[in-house]
């Protein structure tokens, strides 16, 4: 399993690979091809990533947005592509729109059905992992402590995680496992 955080161009990616429950390896590029044959690399069944998996078609908040935002997990509603151009904030979500593009032939986007067994992709988000982790919603203020304590409490190893974007990263790859054992919430 593969989770990546996504950040605008200079940031770039960052992942964590998981295999058999436990930490495997991490990667980090600006360039979304090489994450990709990074996945591949590592044998990824399923890849779940913090970034949009596509624009809003209304402008508004789309369903994933709005649906954990109910629950007091907030997230940044995702524009239109239109609305998004010539944006600095919203880089970041093209650079994910990128990813997508390029990892999609390779692992499908997840359709919303519930038997999966990959290879796959979705979309995730870290704060609703950690919110599922703990059974309630969590601080973001406290992120770095509170999501790393919540990855020592499922097992992983989290010396190798030397920074929030690679915390994130394990995050997604606890999200990926999860989607393909069948135990997610869309």
């Amino acid at each position: 399993m593969v989770g990546i955080d996504v950040g605008g161009l200079r940031k770039g990616f960052h992942a964590v690979a998981l295999r058999e429950g436990s930490y495997l390896n991490k990667f980090a590029s600006p360039d979304a091809r090489d994450l990709a044959a990074w996945c591949i690399q590592v044998g990824a069944r399923a890849v779940a990533v913090d970034a949009p998996c596509r624009w809003s078609r209304t402008g508004r908040a789309r369903p994933a947005e709005r649906a954990p935002a109910a629950e007091g997990i907030h997230a940044f509603a995702t524009p239109s592509l239109e609305a998004a151009e010539g944006h600095a904030f919203y880089r970041w979500m093209h650079n994910g729109a990128a990813l997508y593009d390029v990892i999609e032939p390779h692992y499908p986007l997840f359709d919303g059905g519930h038997a999966v067994s990959g290879p796959v992709c979705c979309e995730t988000f870290p704060q609703a992992v950690a919110c599922a982790l703990a059974g309630k919603v969590v601080s973001a203020r406290r992120k770095t402590t509170v999501r790393r304590e919540l990855l020592r409490e499922a097992g992983l190893a989290t010396k190798p995680l030397s920074n929030i974007d690679l915390v994130d990263a394990a995050l997604c790859a606890l999200a990926a496992q999860a989607l393909l054992a069948g135990r997610f919430q869309t």
